[in-house]
C-alpha cells in the first residue's frame, strides 16, 4: 500500500475547469498548490456541447507548468486523476481524434434500434445504466454515422494516453460509458452489440493496481515527476463521495457543482437490487456507487445570476425563508438525466406575478434543486436505511441559504465537507487507502423551514409532473 506520508499530484478533469493540485499524505490540498484552466463548452443550436481536446489537454498541462515553475511538484510520489464521467471522443483506426470531446451535457445522438426481446430492466440491473444519449451505447452509433469513427475513448483515457503512451481505461471511468458489466468489471457483450462495436474498439480495461509512467518528453518538461507512478482515473462522482467523507453505505454525499448528485458508496459484492430510477457505477475494483444526478445546479445558479444581473450582494435570496418562495421553478433548463427523457430547454417557472422580485426567482431555483436532490435521497434511504448526509462542492460552499434549504428539504442534519476540492481529495484517498472525514460544520435544520419545505413537496411534485408531460421527449429506443 502507498505510504500515507506521500505527496500527491491530483489532476481534476472537470466540465468547468481543468485543475492540478498537490496534496499531502492525508489527501489535504497544500495551501496555494493549485492551478486552474477554465473551460467552457462550445454550444450549438442543435444541442451540441463540445470541448476542444487539444485545448483542454494543453490547458491542463499549462497548470502543471505553473506548479513546476513554483517548485510545487518536488517530492510528488503519486499522480492521480478525478474526471468527469461519460465523455467520448471518436478516433480513427490509429487512435487519432476525429471529433472534439463530447461531454455529458451534449444532447445530440440518434435513436438506436434494439430488438423487441431487449430487456432494458435486466440491462440496467447489469450495467447500472439505461439506453440514453448520456452513454456510449447511444453515442457510438451516432459518431460512426457522423464521422466514420472506428475506435472510441473518453477524455480521461486520452489524457492518460498523452502522459504515459498507454490507451487504457479504469473500471471506474468505463462504468460511466454504459458498456461495463458491473459485477465482472468487463465490457458487457449486449451493450457492445447495441453500440455496434467490439471490445477491440475501446480502451483496454485495467484494474486499480495498474500504474504507468510519464513519457520522456514530459519528464524533461517536469523533471520532478520522472519515475512517479500514474494511477488509473476515478470517475468524479465516486471520487467526490470518498473525498467528502461519504465512503460507506451509512452516509450519502450530496455534491453541488456545475451539476448535482446524491450518492452512496458500497461494496460491489452483495449490492442491493438497483431501483429503476437510480444509476450505479464503479469506484474501484471492490466498491460501487449508487445514486441520482441532476443536470441543473451550480450552472442554474450561475445562469440566473447572469440573466438577472445580480450583484454579489444579491446572490442570496435575502428576506425569503426556505420553503416560502411564491414562485415554483422546475429546473429542466438542461433537461433531465435518465431514465427520464426531458430535453434541454424545458425549464419552467409557475406562479409568476408582477410583484415578484429577483430574490423570489433565486429562492425558487435554489429550492427546486434541493427538492430534486431530496427525491434521490429518499430512494437511497429506502435502499440502504436512513442515511447521514454530507454536503460538498463549490456551489454549496458559496451559499449559506442553499445549505440551509438542503438540510430543511432532507429533514435531517447535514454535515458540510470543509474541503471544497472533494474530487481531487477523493482520488488521492482511493489510491492511498484513506477514509477522510468531512471536517466541517453541521447544518441543523430549523423546524419551521422543515415544515415549509414538507408542505412545498406536494405542489412541487404536481407542477413537476406537468412540466414532464409538456416537455419534448427524446431518447426512446426504437424497437424492431
Amino acid at each position: 500500500m502507498p505510504r500515507t506520508d506521500a505527496r500527491i499530484l491530483a489532476l481534476d478533469l472537470g466540465s468547468s475547469s481543468a485543475r492540478a493540485l498537490v496534496l499531502d499524505g492525508s489527501a489535504t490540498p497544500l495551501p496555494g498548490a493549485i492551478a486552474r484552466h477554465p473551460v467552457t463548452p462550445s454550444y450549438g443550436a442543435d444541442g451540441a456541447a463540445t470541448f476542444d481536446l487539444d485545448g483542454y489537454i494543453g490547458g491542463l498541462f499549462g497548470c502543471l507548468d505553473e506548479l513546476s515553475a513554483a517548485g510545487l511538484l518536488d517530492g510528488v510520489e503519486h499522480i492521480v486523476m478525478s474526471s468527469q464521467w461519460h465523455s467520448i471522443v471518436a478516433l480513427d483506426n490509429l487512435s487519432r481524434p476525429l471529433s472534439p470531446v463530447v461531454p455529458w451535457v451534449d444532447t445530440r445522438s440518434v435513436p438506436r434500434r434494439v430488438g423487441t426481446s431487449f430487456d432494458e430492466h435486466a440491462f440496467h440491473a447489469r450495467t447500472g445504466t439505461w439506453l440514453h444519449r448520456l452513454y456510449w451505447t447511444r453515442r457510438i452509433p451516432w459518431l460512426v454515422e457522423s464521422c466514420g469513427a472506428s475506435r472510441f475513448a473518453g477524455l480521461p483515457d486520452l489524457v492518460l494516453a498523452r502522459l504515459t503512451g498507454s490507451l487504457v481505461s479504469s473500471v471506474s471511468v468505463a462504468s460511466g460509458t454504459g458498456l461495463l458489466d458491473l459485477a465482472s468489471g468487463r465490457y458487457d457483450e449486449e451493450a457492445l452489440a447495441i453500440a455496434g462495436v467490439s471490445a477491440d474498439a475501446l480502451p483496454e480495461l485495467v484494474g486499480s493496481s495498474w500504474t504507468g509512467e510519464l513519457l520522456p518528453d514530459f519528464t524533461r518538461r517536469w523533471p520532478a515527476l520522472a519515475g512517479v507512478p500514474v494511477h488509473p482515473p476515478t470517475g468524479d462522482g465516486a471520487a467526490s463521495n470518498v473525498g467528502s467523507g461519504a465512503y460507506d453505505a451509512r452516509t450519502a454525499a450530496v455534491t453541488v457543482g456545475t451539476s448535482a448528485a446524491v450518492r452512496v458508496v458500497h461494496p460491489v459484492d452483495g449490492a442491493p437490487e438497483l431501483p429503476w430510477e437510480l444509476w450505479r457505477y464503479r469506484v474501484d475494483d471492490t466498491r460501487a456507487v449508487t445514486g441520482m444526478a441532476f443536470s441543473a445546479a451550480g450552472n442554474l445558479f450561475a445562469w440566473l445570476s447572469d440573466l438577472l444581473d445580480l450583484p454579489p450582494s444579491e446572490r442570496e435570496p435575502v428576506g425569503i425563508e426556505p420553503g416560502a418562495a411564491r414562485v415554483v421553478a422546475i429546473p429542466f433548463q438542461a433537461g433531465t438525466r435518465p431514465p427520464e427523457t426531458v430535453r434541454s430547454g424545458s425549464g419552467v417557472f409557475f406562479g409568476l406575478s408582477f410583484d415578484d422580485t429577483r430574490a423570489d426567482l433565486l429562492a425558487a431555483v435554489l429550492q427546486s434543486a434541493a427538492l430534486e436532490v431530496d427525491r434521490g435521497l429518499r430512494m437511497l434511504d429506502d435502499l440502504f436505511g436512513p442515511l447521514d448526509v454530507v454536503l460538498g462542492g463549490g456551489a454549496i460552499h458559496a451559499s449559506a441559504w442553499w445549505r440551509r434549504c438542503m438540510a430543511a428539504a432532507f429533514g435531517r442534519p447535514a454535515q458540510l465537507c470543509a474541503e471544497p476540492e472533494v474530487g481531487a481529495r477523493g482520488a488521492a484517498a482511493i489510491v492511498l487507502g484513506l477514509s477522510p472525514t468531512p471536517g466541517g460544520e453541521t447544518v441543523t435544520p430549523d423546524p419551521a423551514d422543515v415544515a415549509r419545505l414538507a408542505s412545498a413537496k406536494e405542489p412541487y411534485a404536481a407542477y413537476r409532473g406537468l412540466a414532464v408531460a409538456a416537455a419534448p421527449i427524446g431518447d426512446q429506443p426504437d424497437r424492431t
